[in-house]
């Protein structure tokens, strides 16, 4: 452990010293004034220092900058912010030791020195030190590992489909935590594709889990069965592996699934208890996609009621789940008037369009939840 010693008074640094040596503590530094300090430290530049100091003793009274101020100065500077300051001063006014403190001093000890009162702050702000360091540390650590994890998550994602037929594409924007949504289209003929958009329950490395265990059945399942209503029964049969009834623990997410024929022009679906995506007429109306059946997981079998569409024309499905929603303040069991408006009036200038015109920037750089708006024409 490295000790800094920072006093005006050559006396108080020798006197200081001899306890550390005493006490076992063997690396230390002396400064003479703050400036000094600031020096050895490269204020300016702390990442071109080699010094590193785990603790600074200080005295609170020296000429130019005292103790005080040269607490604020480190305060504002994140690589020295942490490093524990114990203010040694010879007076018994609390008004300065509590600016001290508020300074970002930890502790202090008066003049004359008491050699155990001494040794003893110093093993407790050390202490200090390792906790704070070893949380930072392992902080570092997991947002690096949860990095990788959204990193393999975005890596599943179905990209944007364009044929003849039919353009698949996606708005998606996650929180800060691991994301929760999750969306997937697959071809399953030369006339048939299988759109699925789910939103799983919650948010952080559980329901990270849980998108990702799903996703890794979810084209076996679409591909082998199709329809909408036998790929959210094996779905929820899938989810219900994953209760525990040790701790209570059932896992369920809302979705809704599109089995897209080209050929027939038909449109089956299931809304598994997820917000109303619609379809959008060429006369500008919202046809939404409600008929289904109640979230995924909540029960070991479903009673599934599934929907059909049909259309003649070119036509428009968006599927969107609640955090767009939230972002735009619109009720989730209702249709969407503010985004089926947007729709109507730029839908043909394309997804980024509508979603720049429901959404303002600052919204799109920060959110609480996950956004996700899947953008669907049918030729």
């Amino acid at each position: 452990m490295s000790i800094m010693i920072v006093d005006d008074n050559p006396v108080n640094l020798i006197v200081i010293e001899k306890i550390l040596k005493s006490a076992g503590y063997s690396d230390m530094h002396r400064a003479s004034s703050a400036m000094e300090l600031f020096d050895m430290l490269c204020i300016e530049n702390p990442s071109t220092s080699d010094l590193q100091i785990d603790l600074i003793l200080m005295d609170l009274m020296m000429p130019e900058i005292d103790g005080i101020e040269a607490c604020r100065k480190l305060q504002l500077i994140e690589e020295l912010k942490d490093i524990p300051i114990i203010i040694i001063t010879a007076m018994g006014d609390s008004i300065k030791l509590a600016e001290a403190l508020e300074a970002g001093a930890i502790d202090y000890v008066t003049k004359p020195i008491n050699k155990i009162e001494l040794v003893a702050r110093i093993k407790s702000a050390l202490r200090l030190k390792y906790e704070k360091d070893w949380h930072r540390e392992n902080d570092n650590r997991i947002r690096s590992e949860l990095q990788l994890a959204k990193n393999v998550q975005s890596s599943v994602l179905s990209l944007p489909v364009v044929t003849d037929k039919i353009k698949i594409e996606a708005y998606y924007n996650p929180s800060y935590e691991l994301a929760g949504d999750l969306y997937n289209w697959y071809s399953i003929d030369e006339d048939r594709y299988g759109v699925m958009l789910l939103d799983i329950m919650g948010h952080g490395i559980s329901s990270s889990l849980v998108c990702m265990f799903i996703s890794s059945v979810l084209r076996d399942t679409i591909t082998k069965y199709a329809t909408p209503e036998l790929v959210i029964a094996e779905l929820n049969r899938y989810m219900n592996r994953l209760h525990n009834d040790q701790n209570h623990l059932n896992y369920y997410f809302t979705a809704i699934y599109l089995l897209i024929d080209t050929k027939n022009k038909t449109i089956d679906y299931v809304n598994a208890g997820h917000p109303p995506g619609f379809l959008m007429e060429k006369n500008g109306e919202a046809v939404p996609l409600t008929q289904g059946t109640c979230a995924v997981g909540f029960f070991e079998t479903m009673d599934i009621n599934p929907g059909r569409l049909t259309y003649q024309d070119s036509t428009r499905i968006l599927l969107y789940t609640d955090g767009l929603l939230e972002e735009i303040e619109e009720d989730p069991t209702v249709m969407p008037e503010s985004l089926i408006e947007e729709v109507r009036a730029n839908g043909d200038k394309g997804l980024n369009a509508v979603v720049n015109g429901v959404l303002n920037e600052d919204t799109q750089s920060s959110h609480a939840d996950d956004i996700c708006l899947l953008w669907i024409d049918i030729h």
